[in-house]
């Protein structure tokens, strides 16, 4: 089935062009083939998902609520980084605390709040 290296190299250029072309057939209509089946096995694969790529809610359960937007409450004077007071504290914080400041220290007055709120 495969042609020996010398056999190649009698080969007319004409002919090594219809050998060309017949390998470039073959190999398109196998490729064409590979993806189709891949897309087959990805279609399957991903039935349980919905479109975003993430688990279907089970039926009944409610979407989650958005939230409003939340202020920041406390700021880094330093790089001016701020953080509303939720969720985990930012390294910045938890190291000045280690070092002995107060978090009402970094805490930002309520005018700034509203003039930010005003913005927004």
């Amino acid at each position: 089935m495969s042609a020996k290296q010398p056999e190649l190299e009698s080969m007319s250029l004409d002919d090594l062009w219809v050998l060309h072309e017949r390998i470039t057939g073959i190999l398109s209509a196998r490729i064409k083939a590979e993806k189709h089946e891949l897309e087959k096995r990805l279609a399957i694969l991903s039935r349980g998902m919905d479109v975003t790529g993430r688990e279907p809610r089970p039926v009944g359960e409610k979407p989650r609520r958005k939230y409003p937007r939340v202020l920041p409450k406390y700021r880094n004077p330093q790089t001016s980084e701020t953080w509303s007071g939720r969720g985990k504290r930012p390294r910045w914080l938890v190291a000045a605390m280690k070092s002995g400041h107060k978090i009402e220290e970094f805490r930002i007055s309520e005018n700034s709040a509203n003039r930010a709120r005003q913005r927004a």
